[in-house]
Parts: structure tokens; sequence; C-alpha cells
């Protein structure tokens, strides 16, 4: 991060911006990405360094955020250095986007529900000595009808030497390999079980080179509640954060970092609080009063005072509860700034793999589903024809207002769960840019 004073100071560089602004000068100002597409935002030749992302994304797959992939490659490296779905690497997990505010991310807009339009901004420093490259991969089942995005980046003459290049990792553990003692008393499980190895432990990053450690974000869907948690008493004990961090510098056998607790090292006390701040909180809030049966949440802290320094190797564990007693669902993006090259790590889970669970709220039985999916595929059958043929003739027309309007239609007509209503509509947008293709 910058800080106030460095603003005093001058540095001979450039500011520049690569946008999805419409270069005829209309105001298209986006792309439109087909499903199984990978598409380069930015490829920056030279020295430089990436100072702000901001991306906002419209599209009809409720899992938009988990399925789209961001990637981004330093100096010509064929491994990615970022890898991570596209809505956790901005701080919020399963799928869902809220406003939240940290120093180096932040979330604008979303009411909490998947796949909501927000906007997501990072402020994460991206130098480079040589090239720099940022593309998305859309593996959702349909077009993303829109996203948008701003990338401003700083380039130099000269290349800082100097710098230690920008990584952000996910990985999954679903469920995580807990003992399951769903019954017992939680003050017995904390006398009996003992871990000071971090053997089992939930691994947030393992790298190889010389770096600084700045930061995850850790999304938990608390599955051990009821019957199937610990008991306090005779209350079940529904506490995911007993669990302590565990990082090993530099191959070391025991860890020379231990905390005492998951909440105390997202910076918070007995349990999670709600608010979210600059170095640590949370941003996305286990007992949101608006989702009262979800158990699912994200917790963040960025070591942007404190970065955990590694001259050989990191390895960043947290326990999944106590001594790893519980088996809740557990995924986390890590962020670190290290040499290259870079070890490469887990290889990123298939589509299915990365999908959040269901939530109470989400009654889609799997033909609903598959039905929903089948009018998003029809409506992006339309949508291409329609954009076609506008590009061409440059004239729209009340058949392309038409069919731009019924994805707004079908999107209400879904929720509300009037398919029969959602596929007629489809079907007409498709009959109606099929006509205009026969004009072309």
């Amino acid at each position: 991060m910058k800080s106030l004073e460095d603003l005093t100071k001058f540095k001979e560089s450039r500011t520049r911006r690569i946008s999805s602004y419409d270069k005829t000068g209309g105001n298209l100002d986006f792309l439109r990405i087909p499903r199984g597409r990978k598409v380069t935002l930015a490829d920056i030749k030279g020295a430089g360094c990436i100072t702000h992302i901001w991306f906002t994304i419209n599209c009809r797959d409720r899992d938009h955020l988990r399925k789209i992939l961001l990637r981004m490659y330093w100096d010509g490296e064929e491994d990615p250095s970022v890898d991570t779905p596209l809505g956790d690497f901005f701080g919020i997990g399963h799928g869902i986007a809220k406003s939240f505010q940290s120093l180096p991310l932040n979330i604008v807009g979303g009411t909490g529900m998947k796949g909501d339009r927000a906007a997501f901004n990072c402020y994460w420093l991206m130098p480079f000595t040589k090239s720099a490259k940022v593309e998305v991969v859309n593996e959702c089942y349909c077009m993303i009808d829109n996203f948008y995005y701003h990338i401003d980046y700083e380039e130099y003459k000269q290349p800082d030497e100097d710098a230690l290049m920008f990584h952000a990792k996910w990985r999954r553990e679903n469920p995580c390999d807990g003992e399951k003692p769903a019954g017992e008393n939680i003050l017995e499980v904390f006398i009996r079980n003992k871990n000071l190895s971090g053997e089992g432990n939930y691994v947030i990053l393992e790298a190889e080179g010389k770096g600084k450690y700045v930061g995850c974000i850790l999304n938990v869907d608390n599955l051990e509640i009821g019957d199937k948690a610990l008991k306090f008493g005779k209350v079940p004990f529904e506490w995911w954060g007993e669990g302590d961090d565990m990082i090993f510098i530099d191959g070391e056998k025991e860890p020379s970092l231990i905390g005492t607790g998951s909440e105390d090292y997202f910076l918070h006390a007995w349990g999670m609080q709600k608010d979210s701040y600059l170095y640590a909180g949370t941003s996305l809030y286990e007992f949101d009063p608006d989702f009262k049966d979800r158990r699912k949440c994200t917790a963040y802290r960025f070591h942007i005072e404190d970065p955990v320094r590694f001259k050989k190797s990191i390895k960043v564990t947290i326990e999944h509860g106590h001594a790893n007693t519980q088996s809740n669902d557990y995924s986390s993006v890590a962020y670190w700034y290290q040499t290259e090259p870079h070890k490469p790590w887990v290889p990123m889970p298939k589509t299915e793999e990365r999908l959040p669970r269901p939530d109470p709220y989400d009654s889609q039985t799997h033909e609903e589903r598959k039905l929903e999916r089948e009018i998003n595929q029809t409506i992006d059958e339309a949508l291409t024809i329609a954009w076609s043929n506008l590009r061409k003739k440059e004239e729209i027309t009340e058949q392309h207002q038409l069919i731009f309007s019924i994805p707004v239609i079908v999107y209400r007509a879904l929720k509300e769960k009037d398919y029969e209503k959602a596929k007629n509509l489809t079907e007409q947008a498709l009959k109606e840019a099929k006509k205009l293709s026969k004009r072309t």
C-alpha cells in the first residue's frame, strides 16, 4: 500500500489505464464473454505496476462469482501467479456479493445473495519487470452479458529489480477431515485432544522462495450444527473457530508462529463480530438476520503493517476446530509477495467442485436448475444473434429493444419460479432474433 507520505514525492512514471470502454465512442462500455471463453483483459509490455482493478459483472448464472476464474501472469510466466475464482479474490466467498470495506479490497453493493451485481475493487500493488497479463475464464453455463473493467497501472522506464511479485491462490477442503466427535462434551475434547505439530491442519498457503505473506480470506460453511455438533453441557457447541493458526517459516518442523484461536488470528475476540475494518474483520457474517438459516461466513486478515517474512519457504495453516476435530467446508484465498519463479501449487478444482453448498433458502430442485440453465442458454442464442445484427446495421429497431428487454423479465420470472412464463419469453426472443437474422 502507498502511504500518505508517498503522495508528496515525485516518481518518474506514467499513469495508464486499460478498460472496457466502447472504442467507437458509444456507450456499450462492456465485454460480452461467451461460456467456455477465455478473455485477456490486459496484456501490458514493459515495466510497471498495477495499482487498482475495478470490475462489475452481469451474469445470469447464479454461481458466476465462483465459476469465473481470474488469472494474472507476470513477465511471461506459464503458471499464473494469481489463480482464484473472481468473487473470492475480492474478499467474499460462497459466490456471494455484499458491501464491505478493507484497505486492499472492497465490494460496493449486493444484498448478500448469490450472484448479486456489485462493484469489486482491488488496491494490492502488482509490480512487473517485463510484462503483465490479466485474464478471465468464463466457466458459467451461460454468457457473461456485461463485463465492465478498469485496470489502472503505472508505466516505468526502468524496472524495479528488487520488487517482489504479487500472488493470490484459492483452495478448498469440502469438508475438512475432522475427527467428528459429535455429541461429545467440548471441554473433554479441549483437554484430551492435542496438536502441536500442525498435522491435519487446513493449509492456506504453501510457497517456496523469498517473500512476504500478507494475508488471506477464510470462508467457512458451518456444517456442525444441531445433532452434528459437539456439546457444551446439554447445548450444541456450534462454534467453528477454536482452531489455532500455525505458520511454518523456512522449512521448520514446528511452527514458530502459533495462535490462540481462529477469531484471534482474524483479530476478533469471543467469536466473530459482524463488522469489517482496514486490516481484519468479517466480510460475510454467519448470523446475518436477513439469512437466519445460512451458516456461511468469510473472515479476513491482512498483514500489511506486519507481513510474515520468509527466505526459503512458508506454510500457513489453521486448525479446523480445536485439534482438527471439526469437518466444516473451508476455502480460502492467500495473498503474498515473492521472488519468481514460484512453486506451482494445487491445481484449480473443476467447476462443480468449486460450487458453494446449497443454502436453506435455495429451494430449487434438480429439474428446476436444469430448466433454468436451458432457458438461459436459449437467451444466449437470441442475444448473440441480436448483437451481431446490431453491430452490422448500427440501427436499433423495436425488435432489438424487445429482445434485449426479455432477459430482464425472464430473470424476474425465474426468481418467482414461473418457469413456463420464462420459457415462453425466451422462445419468443429467439424467434424474433431469427427474423432479424433473415433480414441481414
